[in-house]
């Protein structure tokens, strides 16, 4: 008798399934310690099971990536859009982009930490990522132009990203142990960072 053909919903929940268990697990393995096989075997199906909703571990890879990215832009838009104040709004992502990473550390991992698979050129995930790079370069080409700091968007953006990333994955490996801690840290930062790049305030005798 033939296998019943699976329907949509079907398809899509036991996708999310493969997903949420590969998260986990290239997060803790790497890219090159997952297999088909160590997914197959979490979720309790055959080893075969994978393939009949995704060709190959590429294709798993990129679709868990992509799912992340995709929530990662959608509170990141958010905070944008009830943010209008410019400097009160890269605050807001900051701290957005905190939770984020405490809230969902797997996913965090896989987006920002691992070594990626030999092709990620999947048009969904780069669609996610872009997405999310430009709600932060937004918020900061909207500061610059609302004079509130200075200098090129694109290089200010890095340097907030960079920043952000750099005490979020200290804290995620355990490395926070000498006395300061991530919230304070998070603060002391986008203080540092908005000083030193606040627009120059012209003093008497400037010209107009």
């Amino acid at each position: 008798m033939p296998r019943a053909a699976l329907t949509v919903d079907e398809i899509a929940s036991f996708r999310d399934e493969i997903c949420q268990v590969a998260t986990r697990l290239f997060a803790e393995r790497g890219y090159a310690g997952v297999t088909l096989r160590a997914i197959a075997s979490e979720l309790g199906c055959s080893p075969m099971t994978p393939y009949r909703y995704y060709p190959d571990k590429d294709a798993i890879f990129s679709a868990v990536r992509a799912a992340a990215f995709s929530r990662f832009a959608d509170a990141q838009e958010a905070v944008v859009r009830r943010t209008p104040d410019p400097t009160r709004c890269l605050g807001e992502l900051a701290r957005a982009y905190v939770r984020f990473a405490l809230d969902e550390p797997y996913a965090y991992r896989i987006m920002f930490e691992l070594d990626q698979a030999p092709d990620s050129d999947d048009p969904a995930l780069l669609l996610e990522e872009a997405r999310a790079w430009n709600a932060l370069l937004g918020a900061v080409a909207h500061a610059v132009d609302a004079g509130a700091i200075d200098g090129d968007p694109h290089t200010l953006a890095h340097l907030y990203w960079g920043g952000l990333h750099g005490i979020v994955s200290l804290h995620l490996a355990g490395k926070l142990r000498l006395g300061r801690r991530l919230p304070e840290l998070t603060d002391t930062m986008l203080s540092a960072l908005l000083d030193g790049t606040r627009a120059p305030t012209p003093t008497r005798g400037d010209s107009p």
